[in-house]
């Protein structure tokens, strides 16, 4: 069986400090249950600090990054998948996790969002704005889940997957 995959995405430059604290502690609970953390892998904001709270509990994650330049990885990626696809990245970001949780929104993590509702996935949307949320539920229906903080995110997951 293959592992579980949780996918962290969320702003790389100007996250708010509540979304990278948010990213931590989600990367944390998927190291904590044995699950891979993946994220886009760059050295900067969500990214980052989802797959520092992972590697602190020390799991296993991934980093799939836009860039050709591997040394643009944050350091806690055990794997890092290079595709200098840009933003088309993203796509494989969504593909390759079981469930998606997006720490604070901007035009890349939107993105994420979109094409994981396209795929019939589910979304953990965590401390967005009321009139992203509310278009993103509108947009996704069941698929789109909001929680108000990393332990209501974690209650979202587990019913996702089940556990």
């Amino acid at each position: 069986m293959a592992d579980i995959v949780i996918g962290i995405m969320g702003p790389g430059s100007n996250p708010t400090d509540q979304d990278l604290k948010n990213a931590y502690a989600l990367g944390q609970y998927s190291a904590s249950k044995n699950y891979v953390t993946l994220t886009g892998g760059s050295k900067a904001g969500v990214m980052n600090e989802a797959l520092k709270g992972a590697k602190d509990a020390y799991g296993r994650t991934i980093g799939i990054l836009a860039f050709a330049d591997k040394s643009m990885a944050s350091e806690y990626a055990d794997i890092v998948i290079v595709t200098a696809m840009g933003s088309a990245r993203n796509n494989i970001n969504v593909l390759s996790c079981d469930v998606l949780v997006a720490c604070g929104l901007e035009a890349g993590t939107l993105s994420e969002v979109a094409m994981a509702l396209k795929a019939s996935k589910k979304v953990v949307l965590l401390n967005q704005n009321a009139k992203g949320t509310d278009f993103l539920k509108e947009l996704g229906k069941d698929n789109i889940l909001v929680a108000n903080s990393p332990e209501q995110a974690i209650e979202h997951i587990e019913a996702i997957l089940k556990v």
